[in-house]
């Protein structure tokens, strides 16, 4: 065990193995709820839950020989809850208010023995102007026999009333902050699971701040082994599209705690929209809303009056525990073992709330989508792959800013088949995307659900952008800037998690300030025949960092062979996989004219270089390339990026094309 003998003691403590040799016929017995004066305690035998009474916190969870698996030191508002962060859009002056959600009626919704259900619901009228987020919230727990673990979902509602105020919502989730001297190893991911540094590790001493408050270097960590790492919230966020469980373990007792969100429904921004999850605490978050990744285009806005009503939720919080002599490190296996039996119960039959529509009210939505492209093959292509869904109506792509209502995605087979289940009654467009394609797909035709529907579309065809013949390309059209070089990090910024990992190497912090040391002086140039995207194209276009330490605009270069030139227009695709308050100015041939044949302007507020990911929001642009501005033999097109106040502005590309005249 050697050094991490202060973090992986593992002591078997239970005069038996698991909770069900502990607990014996108690784990069988009925679900019992007790009301108490400030508490309400909802037990199965198998845990047992604490609650606030009215506010609905938790503030003790009591399983396998804890006591409380929430952190004790903390006063129990700061244990287990729902909270909102909330701006009036109004003269009040209310912005980006954190709330944490206090219930202030409590109800019994069912108490059976099967099942209890409670109510913390805290309404809102207009003498609380200013003071609480201005919707009417209504926060459930369910905690069902023979389950270990209980279950939460809220229901938000905004009247349609001139009395109503109008707001937005810059975050809702749900957050549990675990016992610090127990919880030591996370897992997020097969490839991202760990031992992790502890909370007191970011204190002034131990912690060296970086470029912005989240992340730090540990220069006196308490367990030596993590000295020179990085600690990042944002090294473990994920994509919703993975994000079904994730959570910590402790050694002693070996006991896990996972959060498992078995549909991304109620999530917003589609199967790409990255949130955090599990982050140094240790901390269990499952975020609802949220503008990470995306910007303000992420953050529902409600006029005054404006009805709404949505369901988040339920999420479910697993509790397991291994045997005697059993590696606790299995207990992941587990938790994705019971991830994908909520997944297959989804949608639940056992919310109480009329909201919340069981499988017999929902329709489902089956068809094939086809791609045609016929400067790649004469036939239409089978959307391998394909992510196709339901959204509200709106624009081609708009799915990715959708923020208010539900989505429903699924992925098409090998033919292109797809099936959308469990959809929630209403209207809808269908979208999709193709990896390997530019673009998005809406169907033309809107879509309504009925209870118990069935529809099929039969085959659909996406006809990608497409002008003329592939000249030449950049990258690989996936939404992403994965494929192309990230460098190796600074030895004074390695989290070794992520040494190794394709899949997780752009997560490293301080990857940006490459970029100068790679290019000092002259800007990245690419030539199309020689250069190679994967080694010579850097994954993100930021500002170059000058020795006063003051920043300077780059521009790229991509230098190509145009034979027979023709005298007809030429097309650029430039598809972008992320953008923060930057902008990219297009020129060809003449780096110095004064207007460029193309500008993004100023665009997104993503933050992905700074936040560690590896795209924000997809844009698309289509520009067109006049004959008059090549010539025949060597051309150039010049990528001017110039903003400049901050590291963090810059561009991923996801995918750049040329494409001669029609032919």
């Amino acid at each position: 065990m050697g050094i991490w003998s202060r973090l992986i003691t593992s002591v078997c403590t239970c005069g038996g193995g698991n909770h069900h040799e502990e607990l014996g016929p108690m784990s069988c017995m009925g679900v019992r709820l007790r009301i108490q004066d400030h508490h309400v305690v909802i037990d199965n035998g198998i845990l047992q839950v604490t609650l606030s009474k009215p506010e609905g916190l938790v503030t003790g969870v009591r399983y396998n020989g804890l006591d409380n698996i929430l952190e004790v030191l903390n006063h129990e508002g700061n244990r287990g809850y729902w909270d909102v962060v909330w701006s009036a859009l109004d003269d009040s002056g209310r912005k980006g208010v954190f709330e944490v959600i206090k219930g202030t009626s409590f109800k019994v919704i069912v108490e059976t023995e099967e099942q209890v259900e409670v109510s913390f619901s805290r309404p809102w009228d207009p003498s609380l102007r200013g003071k609480v987020a201005p919707i009417n919230i209504d926060k459930r727990f369910v905690m069902l026999r023979g389950s270990s673990g209980f279950y939460s979902y809220a229901i938000y509602e905004h009247l349609g009333s001139e009395e109503w105020q109008a707001f937005s919502l810059g975050e809702t989730r749900i957050a549990f902050k675990l016992r610090k001297d127990k919880f030591h190893y996370m897992a997020v991911a097969d490839d991202r699971r760990r031992y992790m540094p502890l909370p007191e590790d970011r204190l002034p001493g131990r912690a060296q701040p970086l470029a912005y408050q989240e992340a730090v270097s540990l220069v006196n960590p308490i367990v030596p082994a993590f000295k020179g790492e990085v600690d990042d919230k944002y090294q473990y966020t994920c994509e919703n599209r993975n994000l079904m469980v994730h959570g910590w373990i402790s050694n002693d007792p070996p006991v896990g705690f996972w959060q498992i969100t078995p549909s991304n429904e109620f999530r917003t921004g589609g199967p790409l929209k990255q949130n955090l999850c599990s982050h140094v605490g240790p901390t269990c978050l499952a975020v609802f809303v949220g503008a990470h990744y995306a910007g303000d285009d992420l953050v529902p806005k409600f006029g005054q009056g404006e009805p709404w009503k949505k369901v988040f939720g339920p999420v479910f919080m697993y509790l397991n525990s291994a045997m005697c002599g059993q590696d606790p490190l299995t207990l992941w296996d587990d938790a994705k073992r019971q991830m994908t039996v909520e997944v297959e119960s989804w949608p639940y039959s056992f919310p109480a709330s009329r909201d919340f529509p069981k499988s017999h009210d929902r329709g489902n939505v089956r068809g094939r989508l086809l791609v045609r492209d016929r400067y790649i093959h004469k036939d239409d292509i089978p959307a391998n792959g394909a992510y196709v869904g339901l959204a509200p109506p709106g624009d081609v792509g708009s799915w990715q800013r959708e923020c208010k209502e539900y989505q429903f995605w699924s992925e098409a087979d090998g033919r292109g088949d797809f099936c959308i289940k469990n959809i929630r009654g209403g209207e809808y467009n269908l979208y999709g995307w193709v990896p390997g394609f530019v673009g998005d797909y809406r169907y033309h035709v809107p879509i309504t659900i009925t209870p118990g529907c069935d529809i099929d579309v039969g085959d659909l065809v996406y006809e990608p952008p497409r002008d003329g013949p592939t000249l030449w390309e950049i990258g690989i059209p996936d939404r992403s800037a994965a494929e192309f070089h990230v460098p190796d990090p600074n030895p004074k910024y390695v989290n070794p998690l992520f040494l190794n990992n394709p899949n997780s190497n752009f997560r490293q912090y301080g990857l940006w300030e490459r970029y100068a040391e790679l290019y000092p002086h002259q800007d990245l140039v690419f030539t199309i025949g020689e250069s190679d995207y994967r080694k010579h194209w850097f994954y993100a276009q930021v500002p170059r960092r000058k020795q006063d330490n003051s920043y300077e605009g780059t521009t790229w270069q991509i230098k190509f062979k145009l034979q027979n030139l023709q005298r007809a227009i030429y097309k650029l695709r430039m598809a972008l996989a992320g953008a923060s308050l930057a902008e990219v100015q297009v020129r060809v041939n003449d780096p110095n004219k004064p207007r460029p044949v193309f500008t993004t302007g100023l665009i997104g507020r993503d933050n992905a270089v700074a936040r560690l990911g590896i795209h924000g929001l997809y844009w698309l642009y289509n520009i067109d390339i006049s004959d008059s501005l090549l010539v025949e033999g060597e051309n150039t097109i010049y990528l001017k990026q110039p903003r400049n106040q901050s590291p963090f502005q810059g561009i991923m590309y996801d995918y750049i094309r040329l494409e001669g005249p029609p032919c």
